[in-house]
């Protein structure tokens, strides 16, 4: 492989014992976008999905986990909204650690593995 400059890409996610996601890079931009945007509405303009599909992910996340990630507001005089409740704030955390720890891990390894004198 002489003069091929070549990566390693993984994709990590968290599934349940029954192969159901709970968490992975794209909840993890969902949760990112409403933070930012502040509503769902704003988070599927934005990542050009349906209100439907974004909260459909929450919810079930919100369910295998039995956790509540986001804090609704109704509507009303100040339009309503969402914000991001402290558990939804450690789960962006600890799944942004954990995946640049495997990232970090993974670039080592394959280092070591492909880029080897032999």
């Amino acid at each position: 492989m002489k003069n091929t400059s070549l990566e390693i890409r993984s994709k990590i996610w968290i599934q349940d014992d029954s192969g159901k996601i709970i968490f992975g890079l794209g909840r993890l931009k969902m949760l990112e976008s409403i933070e930012r945007t502040g509503s769902i509405q704003g988070a599927a303009k934005e990542l050009g999905m349906s209100y439907q599909a974004v909260w459909g992910r929450i919810k079930a996340t919100e369910e295998r986990l039995g956790e509540s990630l986001l804090i609704r507001n109704i509507g009303g005089v100040q339009r309503g909204g969402s914000e991001l409740t402290p558990f939804a704030k450690k789960l962006i955390h600890q799944f942004q650690e954990l995946h640049e720890r495997i990232a970090q891990d993974s670039n080592e390894l394959f280092e070591t593995v492909f880029n080897s004198e032999e």
